[in-house]
Order: structure tokens, then sequence, then C-alpha cells
């Protein structure tokens, strides 16, 4: 059998909001609004993976979400011109990514990374 997708469920109280948070910053488009879930995504194409993690690396916390991006300076700067507060980094990691982690509307946190 072959995986075709792996959709991660976020819990939140205000679909809108949170939505509105993932297309600003990560150019995401709405694939689908029911108004009680919206659905992201990219025309991009991803790779089937996902993480299980007792640490975040380099001692910081476990991450709720990962995002890949393109080019992380760029990034950094439109989160920074949002007005949200980075938690860790950016950081050069010893296993070959640069990232920052931030939290999005809901608390959770999220890991921004590119490899290097």
């Amino acid at each position: 059998m072959t995986v075709k997708r792996i959709v991660a469920n976020l819990e939140v109280p205000d679909v809108a909001a949170t939505a509105k948070f993932y297309r600003d910053l990560f150019d995401l488009e709405l694939k689908m609004d029911l108004g009680w879930i919206a659905t992201l995504g990219s025309e991009e194409q991803m790779r089937v993976q996902f993480s299980l993690m007792r640490e975040g690396g380099s001692g910081a916390p476990v991450p709720d979400i990962s995002v890949e991006v393109e080019d992380l300076d760029g990034m950094l700067e439109k989160v920074r011109a949002a007005g949200y507060e980075i938690e860790y980094g950016p950081a050069d990691e010893p296993w070959g990514v640069r990232r920052f982690y931030l939290r999005d509307p809901e608390g959770r946190l999220v890991n921004v990374l590119t490899h290097l």
C-alpha cells in the first residue's frame, strides 16, 4: 500500500483567524472552507513525512508543526513585519538546517526552517 497524503489536523477555536495566519505568512491557498474546517495547501510537490520527537534539538522544545520554506531570511522579515515574536533562533543547526520558532494565534509552536 502506498501512502498518498498525510494531513496535520489542528484543533482551533477560531478557524478563520488561524487560517489567516498560515495563509498570510506562508502564502498557502485556501483549498476548502466549510466554516468548521479550513484546508490550506500548495500546488508544490511535497513528500510524505512526519516526525516523532522526544526533544526539539539544540535544547529547543518540540514544535507542534514544521514548515520548510525556500527563503528563511525573507520569511523572518515577513514574520517580524507582521509583529510576531521569534521564540527561538534564527539558528544554524548541526544537522544542516537553519530555523526559527514562532507561535500561531492558538499558541502552537511553529518551526520554520530551510535546509542549508
